[in-house]
């Protein structure tokens, strides 16, 4: 690898012995023409990608010491395929579960939706509009622990209802977390969700929202919707820039895998709000 300075969404050493492993094994099974050159340093390559979702850029904007960036989104796109970035996501879920106190494989859990805007490069058929919001782009259907750790994940366009994403999300959740049992949601979801979840075998109990004035956090739920506030720390996850969405997916993968990776190492993360030695000026 070159030497060059870091960026400060570079992996650390720490962080880079956690997921390198998974790595090793992908490059070794690696077989067929052009594979034995071995020209990138497969972690030179998660450093463009943390670098892209950190800072939100085009991936054709990504600095010159980075390797080229149509080799950094071909290997995005390989590991979106084949299972790779989620390996990386769900081994690090499991080491922070273990270290949190808990076991690997959850047994509740709490869902909600996301709508956000999409870029200009996004299809119309991609995305529609979520007419309770307001919003024209995709949403994302999230289903987490009760640490907030996701656990499924689906991109719809807007216009695709919780309720319907609500479903999806419960199959994949029973087919890849069957000891979950019990699932949290808001009013958002309708009794087919209830009864959907029921005939998989999970107990879907929607939390209503308390009829007093003012901001209060909702019992149970009140951890996906920080998990929503994690993302939004990943400036390429403001907005859906993706044009595929599976590789939106893959993205909130990314941005859920630096969170951990940092926390399993105790390195905060890095926050856009600089500190200025400047004082308000008193009223």
């Amino acid at each position: 690898m070159n030497e060059r300075r870091p960026y400060r969404s570079d992996v650390s050493d720490a962080r880079w012995a956690l997921i390198e492993p998974v790595f090793v094994v992908w490059r070794a099974g690696r077989t067929g023409p052009g594979t034995a050159a071995r020209v990138h340093d497969l972690r030179e390559i998660v450093n463009a990608i943390l670098y892209v979702n950190r800072t939100g850029i085009p991936w054709e904007h990504l600095p010159h010491d980075f390797p080229p960036y149509k080799t950094v989104y071909d290997y995005y796109a390989k590991w979106e395929a084949d299972g790779t970035t989620e390996q990386v996501h769900d081994l690090l879920r499991d080491k922070a579960r273990r270290v949190g106190g808990r076991s690997a494989e959850p047994t509740a859990a709490v869902v909600d939706a996301q709508s956000v805007k999409t870029s200009g490069n996004v299809a119309e058929s991609s995305q529609g509009i979520d007419a309770g919001k307001k919003i024209k782009g995709r949403k994302r259907h999230l289903v987490t622990d009760t640490l907030g750790l996701v656990l499924a994940v689906l991109v719809t366009a807007a216009s695709v209802h919780d309720t319907t994403g609500g479903k999806l999300l419960l199959d994949d959740l029973a087919a890849a977390h069957p000891t979950v049992t019990k699932v949290w949601a808001d009013g958002g979801y309708q009794n087919s969700v209830l009864n959907h979840g029921a005939g998989l075998g999970i107990d879907v109990e929607v939390v209503q929202r308390p009829r007093t004035k003012g901001f209060e956090p909702l019992p149970k739920r009140w951890v996906i919707e920080r998990t929503f506030g994690w993302l939004m720390q990943h400036r390429r996850l403001a907005r859906d820039y993706e044009a595929l969405p599976q590789r939106s997916r893959t993205m909130i993968h990314w941005a859920m895998a630096n969170k951990m990776a940092r926390e399993l190492t105790g390195e905060s993360t890095p926050t856009w709000r600089f500190e200025t030695d400047i004082q308000p000026t008193p009223a």
